[in-house]
Parts: structure tokens; sequence; C-alpha cells
């Protein structure tokens, strides 16, 4: 029965485009690599992490947000609104919003002086940059944003995210209030459909806070519709455990024995972990839904073989050659290569890394960036793309004990498949492979 659910499962392949689509098998392939991920313990890891971190630079954070909230005149909104994204809480959602913002109000900004406000900002921007890790990790990508990069999009998240949050709650509170909206309330049949709208208005703001920080957060470029996937999950996720999480809260009178004044914030910290768990999993589906060339391996990290390396390389030097010579429309970006090879990005940015590292390509100052040959064509050896492919996994002599016979085995084979290539370029490659390509377009 196992082994008929998995091959129903995994002999489907999203990456074939000519295959039927199945948007049923190619959702649940994403979700039992989604829990694989959870049950790997990293996803938990990294909430945990946030929630520390969370807790650090809340006050820091909400007292630079007053700061730029005051100035629209709408700073008094800040409890009302904390309330409300703690509302799964129940009645100690008020008690803790209140809290915050007493914290928050006893910290004098004015008073801070350069250095204060320096690291007050600096407190701030750390979980923004924190959670770039997480998304940066879930997305497996190595590299980060520059320094004036993060500058720039940290400090427009925290001036700008606080002012859309607050206008998106002041939308929300002032429906009931709207004389329009009293107006469309008086008719026929509409108070129903206000009601439904007032019931998923907040699931919608939800979804659409979530599609904003699936694009914006990770340092890649991120499909509107990968993200939507994964919020909408993710909001469906958030809206349901809001639901249980508060009817546990309300009969949980007994761990408020127990914990005694400690309840509020062990009640407060487990929501923070859940949510950044429920986040991280949304990360997670939009990943998978962007990559499904992901899907096909067990391991990302997977170790591949010498035949594999070699593959991967050819292939990747022949797109970047043919994208150069414009004989192909592709955008010879990792993304674009991997998707081409149905390949996760992680695997092949391995065997590019390589190439690079021994003059073979190079990366231009695009966003993201494109890989371009080195040196001309009729310069790039096959057998060097061969020899930089065997040596991607490892450089250098190994420890390991080796007999001289043994040894010349190998050489011997190195030697031989140097002389079968001899001084082929990547040129010579090219030229062959268009006329086998139009001799087979002339059979069709």
């Amino acid at each position: 029965m196992r082994e008929q659910i998995n091959q129903y499962i995994w002999s489907y392949n999203a990456c074939d485009r000519e295959a039927p689509r199945s948007a049923w098998r190619h959702f649940l392939q994403i979700a039992a690599m989604v829990v694989r991920d959870l049950m790997g313990g990293m996803i938990t890891l990294r909430a945990m992490s946030l929630v520390y971190t969370t807790l650090l630079s809340m006050v820091p954070l909400l007292a630079v947000s007053i700061s730029v909230l005051k100035g629209f005149g709408v700073h008094d909104q800040l409890e009302p609104a904390l309330a409300g994204i703690l509302a799964p809480l129940g009645e100690q959602s008020l008690e803790i919003s209140a809290r915050i913002v007493g914290f928050v109000e006893n910290m004098k900004i004015g008073v801070l002086g350069a250095l204060g406000l320096a690291l007050l900002i600096y407190t701030a921007v750390s979980l923004i940059q924190k959670i770039e890790e997480a998304f940066n990790h879930t997305w497996h990508l190595q590299g980060s944003r520059s320094l004036m990069q993060r500058f720039s999009d940290y400090l427009s998240v925290i001036m700008v995210g606080p002012v859309l949050v607050f206008a998106a709650v002041g939308i929300t509170a002032s429906l009931g209030s709207n004389q329009f909206v009293e107006f469309l309330n008086a008719l026929p049949y509409m108070n129903n459909l206000l009601w439904l709208v007032g019931k998923l208005l907040p699931f919608v703001l939800v979804i659409a806070a979530f599609t904003f920080i699936y694009l914006l957060v990770p340092h890649t470029r991120v499909h509107l519709r990968s993200a939507l996937y994964g919020a909408v999950i993710a909001g469906l996720l958030w809206q349901t455990s809001g639901i249980a999480f508060t009817s546990l809260v309300a009969g949980s009178t007994r761990y408020t024995a127990i914990y005694s004044g400690f309840a509020i914030l062990l009640v407060f910290m487990i929501w923070l972990y859940l949510s950044w768990v429920i986040l991280l999993i949304g990360a997670s589906l939009a990943f998978y839904h962007q990559h499904p060339e992901c899907l096909k391996w067990d391991n990302i990290d997977v170790n591949l073989s010498s035949r594999m390396r070699h593959q991967l390389a050819l292939q990747a030097m022949v797109g970047i050659a043919r994208a150069h010579d414009r004989q192909i429309d592709l955008i010879p970006s990792l993304e674009n290569l991997a998707a081409y090879q149905q390949v996760p990005t992680g695997v092949l940015r391995r065997i590019l890394d390589a190439l690079q590292e021994d003059g073979l390509i190079r990366q231009s100052a695009d966003s993201p960036p494109r890989y371009l040959p080195a040196a001309s064509l009729q310069r790039i050896r096959l057998v060097d793309i061969l020899r930089s492919a065997h040596e991607a996994e490892g450089k250098g002599n190994s420890d390991y004990c080796i007999d001289d016979q043994v040894s010349a085995l190998l050489k011997g084979l190195e030697q031989t498949v140097a002389a079968h290539l001899g001084d082929q370029t990547l040129a010579d490659f090219l030229l062959k492979y268009e006329d086998l390509t139009r001799h087979e377009d002339s059979l069709v």
C-alpha cells in the first residue's frame, strides 16, 4: 500500500511541460518535502532563534515605528493594532499589548543620543536580518545582500511597513462607521454580504502581508504566483491555528495556577514560535512551488557522481555559450540554468562555482547575475571543462592511501579522455551541435 501511494505521488513530474498537469499530485509532493524539512528540525530551530530575536527587537522596532507613525498622526492606534495581532491569545492579548506599549512609551528616543539611537536602529534591523537569513536558508541561497542593499531595504521595511500595517488596520476599523457602508448595510441581502466580507477581510490581509514578505525578504527573485501559493496555505494555517490556540488558552487555567505571572509570557512565546513556524512553512511551500526540479531530489546536498558532475558542467557551459551567441532565448542565470537541467539550484551552484574558480565563466553585474563565458569560445577546451567538473567536489590531494598501480590506472584513464578530446574547444562542439540539430530537423 505504501509503495502504491509513493508511486502515485512521485511518478508525476512537474517539470515535464508536455505531461498532463495535476495540481493535486504536485501539492502532495510539495507537502511531503515541507514535512521532511519540518521533521529535519531546521525550520523549528530557526523559528526558535527568531522568537529570541523578536523578544529582543520588539520594543526597539516599535519605538522606531512610533516615531514614524507620529508624523502621520496614527500612533495612538498602536495598542489596538497589537491587540488585534495578538487576538489568538484571548483576553491576555489586551494585557500583553498594554505592557508592550508601556515599554515603548517609557523609551525616550530624544534622550538616547547618537550612540543610543544607532544601537536602537541596529537592534531593530537585526530582526529583519535574521528573518532574511532564515528565508535564504529555506531558498538554499548562499549569498546575501550587500551592505548598501541591506541599509536601504531594511530601513524601507522599518519605515514604510508600519504605515501600511496601520493603514490596513484603520481601513478595517472604519468599515463599521463609514456612511457608505451603513447605506449598503440597509439594502436587501447586503447585510449578509458585508458580514461575509468582514469575516474574509482578515484572512485576505494576512495573505497579502505574507505575500509581501515572501516577495521582498529572500535575496532572490520570487515569482508572484509562488509567493501567493505559499501565502494562501500559510494564511489558512495562521487563521486555523489562531482559532485553535484561542480555545487552548481559554481552557488552560491550570497553567496560570502553575506559572502564575509567567503564564502570560509563556503563552506569548509559544504563539510567537508557532507564528514563525507557519511563516517559514509558507516560505518553504513557495520555494518548492517555484522550483519543482527540487521535488525529484531526496537531499539538496546530495553528493554527485563523477558522470553527473561532467553532465551538469558540459550542459551548463553549452547553455551559457549558446545564450551568449544568442542561439537560444535563455537568460543564463542560476535559476534558469537549473530549471533547464531540472536540478536544484544548490546542486548546480557548486558546479558553476568550480567553473568560475577555474576561469571558464564569470558573472555579470546584473541582478540576478547572468553567467557569461570568461574567454572566447575558441579558447575554452572541453578537457578543461571536464577537469573543472571532476574537481568540483573538492580540490587538492587527498590523504587517502592509494597504490602506485591504482594511481597509474586513474592517470591513464584521464590521459585517454584528454587524448580523445584533444584540443577540441567549446566552439567546435557547438558547431557539431548545430549541424546535428539541423540534421534532426531535416529528418522530421
